[in-house]
């Protein structure tokens, strides 16, 4: 008889097992579901912008090859393709070179025609000479607005206010700003090294010490746009290098 309400019992006991797995299965179906189509999202996004970055750096090179060889026509037209792609950085080169060629064309009109990149590199240029001496209020009014991803120099607006952070104390900020760039796409390698050296003296205890080791980093002049070719895969693009000898 014992033997008897056991076996029942486990029976039972399956078919709550049974049922709990047959409540929970759709649940678990649509988390698998989502996680697999965020992450086939993230992908298809990497790829396309791999794919971008690819395009823009060819047309990019493509250009100053054409220039080597006073071809301004093959130049404007390939410079023409690398504004068009969606790579912020080349787009920005782009656009530099050819308001030049718009200049030595006689068209200072036309030559002026991506005012936005001028007057961003001006502001940030601007925040970055007052990070010494302004309050962080007022670098922060000033590099927010260009720290929009739509504008040319973003991610270095982006280090900067990182940088005032770091001046003023706000170490744990910084650091995670500092960690963003590092892990951004589209963040140069110069930039992410860095971050990476910010992030391991912050770690150290050694914040001021952060602060002056990023300064002289950013003094590097990197190496000229017009005889290095960008890498074939994108992997190190980015917005152009604002002048060597800007504090970022």
């Amino acid at each position: 008889m014992v033997d008897l309400f056991e076996e029942v019992e486990g029976e039972l006991r399956s078919d709550r097992y049974l049922k709990l797995v047959r409540g929970l299965a759709p649940w678990a179906t649509g988390v698998f579901a989502v996680v697999l189509l965020g992450y086939c999202a993230y992908w298809g996004y990497t790829v396309w912008q791999d794919r971008n970055m690819a395009a823009a750096a060819a047309a990019y090179q493509k250009g100053v090859d054409a220039l080597s060889q006073n071809d301004t026509t093959g130049a404007f037209a390939a410079f023409e393709i690398a504004a068009k792609a969606d790579t912020p950085g080349y787009k920005t080169l782009a656009l530099l070179q050819e308001g030049d060629l718009r200049l030595a064309a006689g068209k200072p009109d036309e030559a002026v025609a991506p005012n936005q990149i001028f007057g961003d590199l001006a502001s940030l240029k601007a925040a970055e000479a007052l990070l010494d001496s302004a309050p962080y209020a007022q670098l922060q009014t000033r590099l927010t607005p260009l720290m929009d991803p739509k504008r040319p120099y973003w991610l270095y607006a982006k280090e900067a206010l990182a940088m005032a952070k770091l001046m003023a104390g706000k170490t744990a900020d910084a650091r995670k700003d500092f960690t963003v760039l590092g892990l951004s796409l589209g963040a140069p390698q110069d930039m992410r090294e860095r971050s990476q050296i910010a992030i391991a003296l912050i770690d150290a205890g050694e914040a001021q010490t952060a602060v002056q080791a990023v300064k002289i980093a950013a003094t590097m002049p990197p190496p000229p746009t017009a005889t290095v070719a960008p890498p074939p895969d994108g992997s190190q693009g980015g917005p152009p290098s604002p002048p060597a000898g800007a504090a970022q």
